[in-house]
């Protein structure tokens, strides 16, 4: 039971009391008197809450009904006039004074009617210490009342709200929801996803945080007089929700001026659904359908740019690797119309430059083609013993030991046997030049793992580390006769079937090109 209600119930009781009690003592001046003091005590009483400066004038009222009751017993109403100009008081020094003043008018009115001796006066200065006594009582009892409530406030604001950006966090967002759904209040449901957080600029917490408080202020000022609430949850997501007569479009959600994008959903009750678990489930669907979308879209144009280089470096690499020849052959050209020079002694250097062009040319246009097209199930084991017979007597020639290692079980995969056979004699013959002396070269074929492994080693001179991870880069070579298409044609052949080819390798001591592709 509230204060109030006290007072209100208390005041004309304990006045009814005094009332009769006088009476009947026979201490009463006058009836009518007693009963006009009374109301207007009582009617002060009730409407101090409305007219706040009853507050402070109904302690007139009470000294004149103490003044014609003429008992002591009236100290009881003193002491509730003084705990409700306390009651609402925060500051001790703000209502001693007139605490001090009222405890002061009950003890020279009760001085009108009793003896004037020693013992009434020291009464009287009893009185006001225990009416001191009282004032610091209850406003001891109203800080802790005040700081237990301020307790119960920050628990409340802890429970709902984020402690970051100020907004409602998950439970008040849901807690808010179902609130407007109780009362059956028609609203719009926004989710706002902050599209690629984590590498926003987001380097260390405190720039995340400053994006997320920055984000949350934009949301505000967005939606300043229509907001019915706004809630940050699960990180980098923000929930508003809003009125159903709010217009929104995409332009409102224009970010860049603080350095982000959005993805966004609208769910919209009752129109769409028309339960609380209905439309959270349904705006939750709807921003992972967007981000997912907006996730695929950028990963296209990562793809779409990534292809756009590759392009451009082979473009760039295939005008250098011409370029040089045609040099050549237009300097032998020019000199030839100039000086009229017989072009008979170059006829071998152009021929071979014009060569080296049509090969470049072919090799480009291998590289550049679709994906292999003739594919069927082959046998593995028969595309590799005819590699070797290919290869043997090149071996022999440059006085190399050149191994065959098959599997007994038979290996067959999908795959365009042509263009499979181009790249283990690619690369045996990359093994064969790699070795300045006599050495040996190994071929092998197993499975693993549902896999078929081709190895092809060789004892060569090795790679150094620095240049392992450029060697499957078009135009990249060490040779002085190469177009550095081989290997990056061998990479997209084995990557065409499905599979992926690795290198291993270690100077001084040789090289290991690993193939594995898929088993039919």
């Amino acid at each position: 039971m509230s204060f109030v209600v006290l007072k209100l119930l208390f005041v004309p009781l304990i006045s009814v009391f005094i009332m009769v009690s006088s009476v009947y003592l026979g201490y009463q001046t006058s009836i009518p008197l007693m009963l006009l003091t009374a109301t207007l005590l009582y009617v002060s009483v009730v409407f101090d809450r409305k007219y706040e400066w009853l507050r402070y004038v109904e302690f007139l009222f009470l000294g004149a009904f103490h003044y014609v009751s003429q008992l002591n017993w009236c100290i009881l109403l003193y002491y509730i006039l003084i705990i409700n100009i306390i009651h609402k008081k925060e500051h001790f020094k703000e209502t001693m004074p007139l605490c001090f003043l009222i405890i002061l008018q009950y003890s020279l009115i009760r001085l009108t009617y009793v003896p004037f001796t020693k013992y009434n006066v020291l009464v009287s200065v009893f009185d006001c210490l225990a009416s001191f006594v009282i004032v610091i009582s209850f406003h001891f009892v109203n800080f802790l009342e005040s700081e237990k409530k301020n307790l119960y406030k920050q628990n409340d604001y802890l429970t709902y709200h984020d402690a970051l950006t100020g907004l409602l966090n998950y439970d008040g967002y849901l807690h808010k929801v179902q609130q407007l759904i109780e009362v059956n209040k028609p609203f719009q449901l926004v989710l706002l996803d902050i599209n690629n957080f984590k590498s926003l600029n987001a380097k260390d917490i405190s720039t995340a945080n400053e994006i997320l408080i920055r984000f949350s202020r934009a949301l505000r000022r967005l939606f300043l007089n229509d907001m019915l609430a706004a809630s940050r949850y699960a990180g980098d997501r923000f929930a508003v929700l809003l009125p159903e007569h709010v217009n929104i479009d995409s332009t409102m959600f224009n970010f860049e001026h603080i350095g982000v994008q959005v993805t966004y959903s609208i769910t919209c009750y009752p129109h769409e659904a028309l339960t609380y678990q209905e439309i959270i489930s349904t705006a939750e669907d709807r921003i992972f359908q967007m981000r997912r979308n907006s996730w695929m879209r950028s990963q296209e144009e990562m793809i779409r740019t990534e292809k756009m280089k590759m392009v451009g470096e082979l473009a760039a690499g295939m005008a250098h690797e011409i370029r040089n020849p045609l040099t050549s052959i237009k300097g032998f050209i020019q000199l030839s119309k100039n000086q009229s020079y017989n072009i008979q002694p170059w006829y071998e250097v152009i021929m071979g430059e014009i060569t080296r062009v049509g090969e470049l040319t072919a090799e480009f246009l291998h590289f550049s083609k679709p994906h292999a097209s003739n594919m069927r199930v082959e046998s593995l084991s028969d595309c590799m013993t005819r590699v070797y017979s290919l290869c043997e007597s090149e071996a022999a020639s440059h006085g190399h030991v050149f191994l065959l290692d098959l599997s007994d079980e038979p290996i067959q995969i999908v795959m365009d046997r042509d263009k499979i056979i181009q790249v283990l004699i690619n690369l045996i013959r990359n093994s064969f030049q790699a070795m300045e002396n006599t050495g040996s070269v190994r071929i092998s074929l197993k499975t693993e793992e549902g896999m078929a492994v081709v190895q092809i080693e060789d004892t060569g001179k090795g790679i150094a580390d620095e240049n392992l991870a450029k060697i499957f880069d078009p135009f990249y070579t060490t040779k002085e006769e190469g177009t550095g298409l081989g290997l990056s044609l061998c990479q997209k052949i084995v990557e065409d079937h499905g599979g992926r080819i690795t290198v291993h390798s270690e100077l001084g001591i040789g090289t290991t090109f690993t193939l594995r592709m898929p088993l039919s």
